[in-house]
């Protein structure tokens, strides 16, 4: 069951770059920074992830990244996930889900630890995103 959206994100891209080719089609990695707010928490956070394109015109997706507390950045938490992305005109639409987990016991994103989320992200050509993500109970 799907709970509240737990974030809400807008984030501009950094830089990318082939990893590899294998049979004419290529890896593409891509590094995003982003702010928004987790549970009410005021966070910036750094998502990296590689892309490999489908016959079927599917877009297959890992990546992974880090939380930070705005005022507080030793207060962290990290992901992992997987999705699916599709363009529709000049939007790329990613959906799928992430993994949390955090050493962080005594901070505010402790309740993040072990915690999966399901997630819709929207890239524009111009290397904004904004995305959200909701908890899987």
């Amino acid at each position: 069951m799907l709970g509240d959206i737990i974030y809400e994100a807008v984030g501009k891209l950094m830089g990318s770059r082939v990893l590899e080719v294998q049979n004419g089609i290529p890896k593409v990695e891509v590094t995003i920074s982003q702010e928004g707010v987790i549970r009410g928490i005021n966070v910036t956070s750094m998502v990296t992830f590689w892309s490999i394109f489908r016959d079927s015109g599917a877009i297959y997706a890992e990546g992974q990244g880090v939380i930070m507390k705005k005022d507080n950045p030793n207060d962290t938490a990290t992901w992992t996930g997987q999705g699916i992305a599709h363009f529709s005109e000049q939007t790329r639409r990613d959906v799928g889900s992430v993994f949390f987990m955090t050493q962080s016991t005594r901070g505010n994103l402790g309740f993040l630890n072990n915690m999966v989320g399901v997630f819709e992200y929207e890239s524009k050509p111009d290397g904004t995103s904004k995305g959200k993500i909701w908890e899987w109970k």
